[in-house]
C-alpha cells in the first residue's frame, strides 16, 4: 500500500486558526500530554527555566495547539511552552483545539520544529528520515517542505550512519557538526569513535581532525598498496630469492610511484656482518 504524500506545507496546515477569542480556551496543564511523534528529545533546562521566568512574568503570550485525545488532549505544536508553563507552576495554558489525524500532526510536529531550528542535528535528521519513510517522499520534497536545500537535507541525513555513541555526542552538543562532518570522513566506526574522544579529551579543532583524517587515510592507502603487491607473484618470487641468497627473512614493501622498501630481519651482530658481508660482495641469484 502507497504511503501517503505530503501535499500540505506547515501554514497551509494552520492556516485556518485564528487567534482570536473565540477559539483560544484555557487548558489544563496536567489534562495535556506529549506529542507522540515528537522528534525533540533534548530540552535545555536553562533555557526552559528562562522560559519559564518570562511566563510568569508575562504570561504564554502564543497559544500551544492541541488535539482532543479520550478526556486528555495531546501537544501538536509547544511543548517547551507547555514545559516552561508546568514549571512555572501555572494550572492553565492558552490553546487551540485542532481536528487533526495523525498524519496531519506528525507532519505539523516535524515541520515546526525543523523550520524553527528547536531540533539538535541528530533530531533534526531523524525528522528527516521519519517524513521520507513515513510520506513515501524524496530529499528533493523534504527539501522543499521544510524550506531548505537538498544538499543540507542529504548532510544531516548522513549523519545518521554514525555510531550512536558519536550521535550522542553531538546531541550533547559535545561535538560540533563540523567535527561531526569530519568523521564522516572515514569509514571505521570504532576509529570514529576513538576520534571523537579523541575531540573532546584534546579540545581538537575541526581542521586538526580534519589533517588527523587526512593521515590516516593516507597510512591506510599505502597499507593496502603494500597488501596488493605483497601479494603479487614476481614480489613473492623476488622475496624468496632474497630469503634464498642472504639465508634470512626479506619482505618487499611496494609503495607508489615506483618507490618501496626492502625489510630484512637479522638476529644477532654477528647475523649481521655475515648479511652485510654477503651485501657488499655477492651478486644476487
Amino acid at each position: 500500500m502507497r504511503k501517503p504524500v505530503l501535499g500540505r506545507g506547515l501554514g497551509t496546515l494552520l492556516e485556518d486558526v485564528r487567534l482570536d477569542e473565540e477559539i483560544i480556551r484555557e487548558i489544563e496543564v496536567g489534562k495535556i500530554i506529549p506529542n507522540p511523534y515528537q522528534p525533540r528529545t533534548h530540552f535545555d533546562e536553562g533555557k526552559l527555566e528562562e522560559l519559564a521566568a518570562s511566563i510568569k512574568e508575562k504570561g504564554v503570550l502564543q497559544p500551544v495547539v492541541l488535539r482532543l485525545s479520550g478526556s486528555n488532549y495531546e501537544l501538536v505544536a509547544g511543548e517547551r511552552r507547555w514545559r516552561a508553563a508546568k514549571m512555572a507552576g501555572m494550572s492553565r495554558i492558552p490553546a487551540i483545539i485542532r481536528d487533526l489525524n495523525n498524519r496531519d500532526m506528525l507532519k505539523i510536529c516535524l515541520i515546526e520544529n525543523i523550520q524553527r531550528q528547536n531540533l539538535n542535528p541528530i533530531e533534526e535528521a531523524r525528522a528527516y528520515k521519519l517524513l521520507i519513510s513515513e510520506f513515501n517522499l524524496v530529499q528533493e520534497d523534504v527539501a522543499k517542505q521544510v524550506g531548505k536545500d537538498r544538499s543540507t537535507v542529504t548532510n544531516m541525513l548522513r549523519l545518521l550512519n554514525l555510531p550512536l555513541e558519536v550521535q550522542k555526542l553531538l546531541e550533547e552538543e559535545k561535538l560540533s557538526m563540523g567535527h561531526a562532518r569530519a568523521l564522516l570522513g572515514i569509514d571505521n566506526p570504532v576509529l570514529r569513535i576513538e576520534i571523537a574522544k579523541r575531540i573532546i579529551a584534546r579540545d581538537l579543532s575541526v581542521r586538526e581532525v580534519e589533517k588527523t583524517i587526512q593521515r590516516i587515510k593516507k597510512r591506510n592507502v599505502s597499507r593496502e598498496t603494500s597488501k596488493v603487491f605483497s601479494q603479487d607473484p614476481l614480489i613473492v618470487s623476488y622475496e624468496e630469492r632474497l630469503m634464498r641468497s642472504l639465508g634470512t627473512k626479506v619482505k618487499i614493501h611496494p609503495a607508489k610511484k615506483d618507490r618501496g622498501r626492502i625489510e630484512i630481519d637479522y638476529y644477532s651482530l654477528e647475523d649481521f656482518d655475515r648479511i652485510f658481508e654477503r651485501l657488499q660482495g655477492e651478486e644476487i641469484d
